[in-house]
């Protein structure tokens, strides 16, 4: 395989970067509805979006036309598929420590309390880790289908029009909700405006969504150039490699498989600056782009299922955090959906280097003697997982995984990226 183009661009080169307007647009209802709508294919990270086990690659590269990395960004841009199904594989490595099946448990407290283990908000949490197979199908930007299959069970959440149903094989339990008369508007605004993923704008962790926002998320110190190409489910694509040139982040590079044909990503690789396995791998196995059946997205809940409507998940678990599981997303990567969200934190640096900062210096929670005894307890057992730093800001603890990193000030503080232990210290040294 030759190699293709490998000019170097920067994103002020990139035209049709906009991705669409920020989260923040709309109002809250608007927002707590949208994290449900599905996207044409999740990964968390995505997250979701979220290496997987990667996607199926046919033996040979094809030979393709002779593209440059800004072409091939455009055609990216460019690309407006708004229909299709198929199937495919995401597998998270983030390096968390096994918590013995606490996960599952967990959901089955949300049950237990009122809430459901339908509840996409939660459920989708699953997308963090492992390898997964998801099933997607999608018919413009008001009817999407997505399908966890497990070995026992399905779990799907399905987008049709206003309706948002989410249902649980295993448990025999199902999730509505109705988004804002306005949000299709909205939506199908923001489409205009440049935004070709489907789903609304803060849920989306496809590959393509991805792609999208790794690229917006670059700056002038990013090498972006096409790396030759592969077939990915049966279909001829190009490689665009992504890469930080400074030191300082844990991103090593992204992988994007385009296709030829359509412009739209078919897989996604994120590698850490360590080395070693994939952090994120999101790819297609089987995709067509003809226009499922109209009954795809079409939902009655089976006789017997418990079904619980969202204003009673909102009142029954006040404890979920704003966006959800896939809203928001720490800066140096784009948004990534599935990472966590950065709502009312102030953000230190641009591009791969940046660090949102959470809290002020005091935020220290206070209470009663045995609210205070309880806080020690679960500040030694987060404390165990982590590792003791000081420096000027005084001294605090850094949880660590393979590509997002946090330091908890002991005085209340949270510095939070894509970056390096040492890049949190030297950002919270800064700021003292």
């Amino acid at each position: 395989m030759a190699p293709y183009g490998t000019d170097d661009i920067t994103p002020g080169q990139t035209p049709g970067g906009n991705t669409g307007g920020s989260a923040g647009d709309a109002g809250g209802a608007r927002r707590r509805a949208s994290r449900y709508v599905v996207p044409a294919a999740v990964v968390g990270v995505a997250a979701a979006t979220i290496g997987l086990v990667p996607a199926l690659a046919d033996s040979g590269d094809p030979d393709l036309p002779r593209i440059s990395a800004q072409e091939l960004v455009e055609k990216i841009a460019a690309s407006d598929v708004d229909r299709l199904s198929g199937t495919f594989k995401v597998t998270t490595d983030l390096g968390l420590p096994d918590l013995g099946g606490l996960e599952s448990g967990l959901l089955s407290g949300v049950s237990s309390q009122g809430g459901s283990t339908a509840d996409p908000s939660a459920r989708l949490t699953e997308l963090a880790s492992g390898t997964h197979t998801v099933r997607v199908a999608m018919d413009g930007p008001d009817k999407h289908k997505l399908s966890l299959v497990e070995k026992a069970a399905e779990y799907s959440v399905i987008h049709n029009g206003d309706e948002v149903w989410a249902y649980d094989s295993g448990s025999n339990e199902a999730f509505h909700a109705q988004e804002p008369g306005g949000a299709k508007h909205d939506r199908e605004g923001k489409r205009g405006g440049g935004h070709h993923g489907p789903g609304s704008g803060d849920s989306s962790v496809t590959p393509k969504e991805l792609a999208e926002q790794v690229l917006k998320a670059a700056d002038g110190t990013t090498s972006v150039s096409v790396d030759g190409t592969v077939r990915v489910a049966g279909r001829d694509a190009y490689k665009l490699l992504v890469k930080p040139e400074k030191s300082g982040s844990t991103v090593g590079a992204v992988s994007i498989a385009v296709d030829a044909r359509t412009g739209m990503p078919l897989k996604f690789t994120l590698t850490p600056s360590s080395g070693g396995a994939a952090v994120v791998d999101a790819g297609f196995t089987k995709v067509s782009f003809a226009r499922p059946a109209a009954s795809t997205f079409d939902f009655t809940p089976p006789k017997g299922t418990k079904v619980t409507e969202e204003d009673e998940a909102e009142r029954s678990a006040p404890h979920r955090g704003p966006g959800g599981m896939l809203g928001g997303g720490l800066p140096g990567l784009g948004g990534l959906g599935s990472l966590g969200s950065t709502e009312g934190a102030k953000t230190i640096g641009e591009g791969w280097s940046a660090i949102a900062v959470f809290g002020e210096a005091g935020d220290k929670p206070s209470g009663s003697s045995r609210g205070r005894a309880e806080d020690g307890t679960a500040s030694g057992l987060l404390g165990s997982f982590g590792d003791k730093v000081t420096g000027r800001f005084g001294s605090g603890t850094v949880f660590s995984t393979r590509l997002v990193n946090a330091l908890v000030t002991d005085d209340g503080r949270m510095y939070a990226g894509a970056v390096t232990k040492d890049a949190l210290v030297k950002a919270a040294d800064a700021a003292k």
